[in-house]
Protein backbone atom coordinates (compact mmCIF):
# COMPACT_ATOMS: atom_id res chain seq x y z
CA UNK A 1 0.00 0.00 0.00
CA UNK A 2 2.62 2.56 0.72
CA UNK A 3 4.33 1.89 -2.69
CA UNK A 4 1.02 2.23 -4.42
CA UNK A 5 0.77 5.56 -2.53
CA UNK A 6 4.00 6.91 -3.47
CA UNK A 7 3.43 5.83 -6.90
CA UNK A 8 0.14 7.77 -7.04
CA UNK A 9 1.55 11.13 -5.55
CA UNK A 10 5.07 10.55 -8.13
CA UNK A 11 1.95 10.34 -10.86
CA UNK A 12 0.36 13.22 -9.52
CA UNK A 13 3.27 15.73 -9.29
CA UNK A 14 4.64 14.72 -12.81
CA UNK A 15 0.47 15.30 -14.06
CA UNK A 16 0.77 19.00 -12.08
CA UNK A 17 4.49 19.97 -13.53
CA UNK A 18 3.41 18.90 -16.95
CA UNK A 19 -0.09 21.40 -16.78
CA UNK A 20 1.83 24.28 -15.48
CA UNK A 21 4.71 23.86 -18.14
CA UNK A 22 2.18 23.83 -20.55
CA UNK A 23 0.42 26.85 -19.35
CA UNK A 24 3.64 28.55 -19.17
CA UNK A 25 4.28 27.72 -23.10
CA UNK A 26 0.48 28.88 -23.80
CA UNK A 27 1.54 32.05 -21.99
CA UNK A 28 4.66 32.44 -23.75
CA UNK A 29 2.91 32.08 -27.08
CA UNK A 30 0.54 34.74 -26.04
CA UNK A 31 3.24 37.16 -25.34
CA UNK A 32 5.26 36.64 -28.12
CA UNK A 33 1.95 36.94 -30.34
CA UNK A 34 0.96 40.09 -28.44
CA UNK A 35 4.97 41.86 -29.15
CA UNK A 36 4.73 40.47 -32.76
CA UNK A 37 1.58 42.10 -33.12
CA UNK A 38 3.17 45.59 -31.76
CA UNK A 39 6.00 45.43 -33.83
CA UNK A 40 4.47 45.05 -36.93
CA UNK A 41 2.07 47.81 -35.76
CA UNK A 42 5.62 49.29 -34.99
CA UNK A 43 7.05 48.98 -38.14
CA UNK A 44 4.04 50.07 -39.99
CA UNK A 45 3.78 52.80 -38.02
CA UNK A 46 7.68 53.42 -39.11
CA UNK A 47 6.82 52.81 -42.69
CA UNK A 48 3.59 54.77 -43.28
CA UNK A 49 5.90 57.97 -41.20
CA UNK A 50 8.48 58.03 -43.89
CA UNK A 51 5.86 57.60 -46.91
CA UNK A 52 4.01 60.08 -45.58
CA UNK A 53 7.60 62.48 -45.35
CA UNK A 54 8.47 61.33 -48.58
CA UNK A 55 4.91 62.44 -49.92
CA UNK A 56 5.34 65.65 -48.59
CA UNK A 57 8.19 66.61 -50.65
CA UNK A 58 6.01 67.25 -54.12
CA UNK A 59 8.29 66.20 -57.21
CA UNK A 60 10.20 68.85 -59.02
CA UNK A 61 8.72 69.99 -62.97
CA UNK A 62 10.70 70.23 -65.55
CA UNK A 63 12.65 72.77 -65.18
CA UNK A 64 11.79 74.04 -61.80
CA UNK A 65 14.24 75.03 -59.24
CA UNK A 66 13.74 74.11 -55.67
CA UNK A 67 15.43 77.06 -52.78
CA UNK A 68 15.85 75.40 -49.46
CA UNK A 69 17.95 74.71 -46.27
CA UNK A 70 18.45 77.19 -43.54
CA UNK A 71 15.66 79.53 -44.58
CA UNK A 72 12.65 80.73 -43.73
CA UNK A 73 10.68 81.01 -46.81
CA UNK A 74 11.87 77.79 -48.82
CA UNK A 75 10.04 77.88 -52.67
CA UNK A 76 10.53 76.72 -56.18
CA UNK A 77 11.05 78.79 -58.70
CA UNK A 78 11.01 78.67 -63.59
CA UNK A 79 12.50 79.81 -65.98
CA UNK A 80 9.28 81.56 -66.70
CA UNK A 81 9.29 83.18 -63.03
CA UNK A 82 13.02 84.40 -63.46
CA UNK A 83 12.15 86.12 -66.63
CA UNK A 84 9.38 88.41 -65.39
CA UNK A 85 12.67 89.75 -62.72
CA UNK A 86 14.95 92.03 -63.71
CA UNK A 87 17.85 90.58 -65.67
CA UNK A 88 21.35 91.40 -65.48
CA UNK A 89 23.40 90.47 -68.31
CA UNK A 90 27.67 89.44 -68.37
CA UNK A 91 30.28 88.49 -70.60
CA UNK A 92 32.36 85.64 -69.68
CA UNK A 93 35.19 83.80 -70.71
CA UNK A 94 35.93 80.60 -69.17
CA UNK A 95 37.65 76.74 -70.35
CA UNK A 96 36.08 73.68 -70.51
CA UNK A 97 36.26 70.22 -71.68
CA UNK A 98 35.42 71.60 -75.09
CA UNK A 99 38.19 74.37 -75.28
CA UNK A 100 37.90 77.93 -74.06
CA UNK A 101 34.52 79.54 -74.48
CA UNK A 102 32.94 82.82 -74.78
CA UNK A 103 29.28 84.02 -74.15
CA UNK A 104 26.95 86.25 -73.23
CA UNK A 105 24.57 85.47 -70.78
CA UNK A 106 21.56 87.03 -69.26
CA UNK A 107 19.89 86.53 -66.19
CA UNK A 108 19.18 86.71 -62.58
CA UNK A 109 21.46 87.29 -59.69
CA UNK A 110 21.74 84.33 -57.45
CA UNK A 111 21.70 86.82 -54.43
CA UNK A 112 18.33 88.29 -55.09
CA UNK A 113 16.61 84.69 -55.78
CA UNK A 114 17.92 83.06 -52.48
CA UNK A 115 17.62 86.63 -50.69
CA UNK A 116 13.77 85.74 -51.28
CA UNK A 117 13.92 82.93 -49.50
CA UNK A 118 14.94 84.72 -46.38
CA UNK A 119 18.44 82.80 -45.21
CA UNK A 120 18.44 82.19 -41.52
CA UNK A 121 21.99 83.28 -40.69
CA UNK A 122 22.85 84.45 -36.90
CA UNK A 123 22.83 88.23 -36.81
CA UNK A 124 24.40 88.22 -33.42
CA UNK A 125 27.45 87.07 -34.94
CA UNK A 126 29.71 89.80 -36.38
CA UNK A 127 29.01 89.05 -40.38
CA UNK A 128 27.16 86.19 -39.71
CA UNK A 129 26.50 85.76 -43.87
CA UNK A 130 30.33 84.95 -43.96
CA UNK A 131 29.48 81.74 -42.42
CA UNK A 132 26.83 80.87 -44.88
CA UNK A 133 27.22 78.68 -48.16
CA UNK A 134 25.30 77.43 -51.04
CA UNK A 135 24.82 74.17 -52.78
CA UNK A 136 23.69 73.75 -56.64
CA UNK A 137 22.68 70.95 -57.95
CA UNK A 138 22.10 70.14 -61.48
CA UNK A 139 21.04 67.28 -64.13
CA UNK A 140 22.79 64.11 -63.58
CA UNK A 141 23.71 64.69 -59.76
CA UNK A 142 25.88 67.51 -60.89
CA UNK A 143 26.77 69.34 -57.64
CA UNK A 144 29.03 72.76 -56.86
CA UNK A 145 29.52 74.79 -53.93
CA UNK A 146 29.65 78.32 -53.16
CA UNK A 147 30.37 80.40 -49.78
CA UNK A 148 27.86 82.99 -49.50
CA UNK A 149 30.63 85.94 -49.60
CA UNK A 150 30.94 84.97 -53.54
CA UNK A 151 27.35 86.07 -54.09
CA UNK A 152 26.34 88.69 -52.30
CA UNK A 153 26.94 91.92 -54.16
CA UNK A 154 28.24 93.45 -50.16
CA UNK A 155 31.16 91.34 -51.10
CA UNK A 156 31.89 90.32 -54.22
CA UNK A 157 32.93 92.28 -57.25
CA UNK A 158 31.03 90.00 -60.08
CA UNK A 159 28.13 88.69 -59.44
CA UNK A 160 26.37 84.81 -59.90
CA UNK A 161 23.85 84.83 -61.69
CA UNK A 162 21.04 82.18 -62.84
CA UNK A 163 20.88 82.40 -66.93
CA UNK A 164 17.55 82.16 -68.64
CA UNK A 165 19.61 82.95 -72.31
CA UNK A 166 22.99 82.80 -73.59
CA UNK A 167 23.93 84.88 -76.55
CA UNK A 168 20.73 85.74 -76.86
CA UNK A 169 18.79 82.25 -77.75
CA UNK A 170 16.21 81.22 -74.74
CA UNK A 171 16.91 78.10 -72.28
CA UNK A 172 14.29 75.87 -72.86
CA UNK A 173 11.55 75.70 -69.85
CA UNK A 174 12.31 71.97 -69.05
CA UNK A 175 15.90 72.46 -69.07
CA UNK A 176 15.59 75.22 -66.73
CA UNK A 177 18.66 77.93 -65.95
CA UNK A 178 22.15 77.27 -65.70
CA UNK A 179 24.66 79.05 -63.16
CA UNK A 180 27.00 81.91 -65.06
CA UNK A 181 30.12 82.37 -62.63
CA UNK A 182 32.21 85.10 -64.13
CA UNK A 183 34.89 85.14 -61.45
CA UNK A 184 35.77 81.65 -62.44
CA UNK A 185 38.34 80.76 -65.48
CA UNK A 186 36.89 77.00 -65.32
CA UNK A 187 33.24 76.00 -66.15
CA UNK A 188 32.78 73.40 -63.78
CA UNK A 189 30.76 75.64 -61.50
CA UNK A 190 28.42 76.71 -64.42
CA UNK A 191 26.01 74.17 -63.30
CA UNK A 192 23.56 73.47 -65.98
CA UNK A 193 20.07 71.76 -65.86
CA UNK A 194 19.52 73.91 -61.91
CA UNK A 195 17.21 72.33 -60.09
CA UNK A 196 17.88 72.28 -56.17
CA UNK A 197 19.68 75.35 -54.48
CA UNK A 198 20.33 74.78 -50.72
CA UNK A 199 21.37 77.33 -48.50
CA UNK A 200 23.93 76.27 -45.00
CA UNK A 201 25.80 77.47 -42.37
CA UNK A 202 29.05 76.04 -41.76
CA UNK A 203 28.81 76.32 -37.63
CA UNK A 204 27.18 72.56 -37.18
CA UNK A 205 30.11 71.08 -39.08
CA UNK A 206 33.35 73.33 -37.59
CA UNK A 207 31.52 73.13 -34.40
CA UNK A 208 30.69 69.64 -33.95
CA UNK A 209 34.20 68.18 -35.50
CA UNK A 210 36.74 66.80 -33.77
Amino acid sequence: MTCGRQNQRRAGLALAAAALLLAGCGQSAETKGADGAKGGAAAGASSSSSASAKASVAPLGPGEVRVGGEVAKPYSVTLADLRKLPQASVEVKFTSAKGEQRHTYQGVPLHDVLKTAEPRFDAAKKNGQLRGFVSATGGGDYRALFAWAEIDPGFAKSQVLLAVSEDGVAFDDAAGPRLVVPQDTKGGRYVSELNQLWVGVVDPVVDGAK
